[in-house]
């Protein structure tokens, strides 16, 4: 894995999480989550599954759950609760407020660089009417052997669309994707307007946010400085 630069002042390639980020997708999950948990036996409020699972691959979500029961799931255990996430999805899902008249204002290259599979992601872009807007730009943690908050799945993709990772912003609303982002050497933007409380997504190199309207003017302003100011 090439090592993270220091982030410049340039940017060449703004990379965006997708659900929280580009779809309200997160409040959906959580709410299904807290179900699903609580049926295998692990009750946890809304803030304890946002702390633990928010931004962390399925994957991750799946190791922690088997290792809080002390026992491994059974093969297909999904398949009883996926129409949970399905029907909440397919009545509930739209773009995050906003998102789409910031995408429409950022003259910049994009991707999505995301924990959700290649298949949940074609589905629920194609849903929301969003897929067209990155289509051969979309890259999944699967096809890296780390997700968030290590770096590999955004290195992926800076190294996939041939861009310097000093020269790449990052659109996240987790703590895990935020800390991805400093780990690949990018600086990222934190949009707290979703589940995640802005203190959890600040720190170095890092500008929270609240409003998509924001974003296009705070990308301008960051390709103006250099990171760190």
């Amino acid at each position: 894995m090439t090592e993270p630069t220091e982030p410049t002042g340039s940017i060449d390639l703004v990379v965006l999480d997708c659900d929280g980020v580009l779809l309200d997708s997160e409040r959906l999950a959580v709410r299904v989550d807290a179900v699903v948990l609580a049926a295998l036996g692990w009750e946890l409020s809304t803030e304890e599954i946002v702390e633990r699972f928010v931004g962390r691959s399925h994957a991750s979500m799946v190791a922690q759950i088997e290792s809080h029961l002390g026992r491994s799931l059974p093969a297909g255990w999904e398949a009883e609760f996926q129409p949970l996430y399905d029907e909440a999805f397919a009545t509930g899902l739209v773009p995050v407020d906003g998102v789409e008249a910031a995408l429409d204002a950022i003259d910049l290259p994009t991707c999505v660089a995301s924990s959700s599979s290649h298949e949940r992601l074609r589905a629920t872009l194609t849903r929301t009417g969003l897929h067209h807007r990155f289509a051969g730009r979309i890259f999944s943690a699967s096809e890296v052997a780390n997700g968030k908050p290590a770096p590999d799945l955004f290195l992926h993709a800076a190294a996939a669309l041939g861009v310097d990772p000093a020269r790449c912003v990052v659109v996240e609303d987790s703590k895990y994707g935020v800390a991805a982002a400093r780990a690949a050497g990018m600086r990222a933007f934190g949009y707290a307007g979703g589940l995640t409380p802005a203190d959890w997504l600040a720190g170095p190199d890092t500008v929270v946010f609240e409003s998509m309207a924001e974003l296009p003017g705070l990308i301008s302003e960051a390709a103006r400085r250099p990171a760190g100011r």
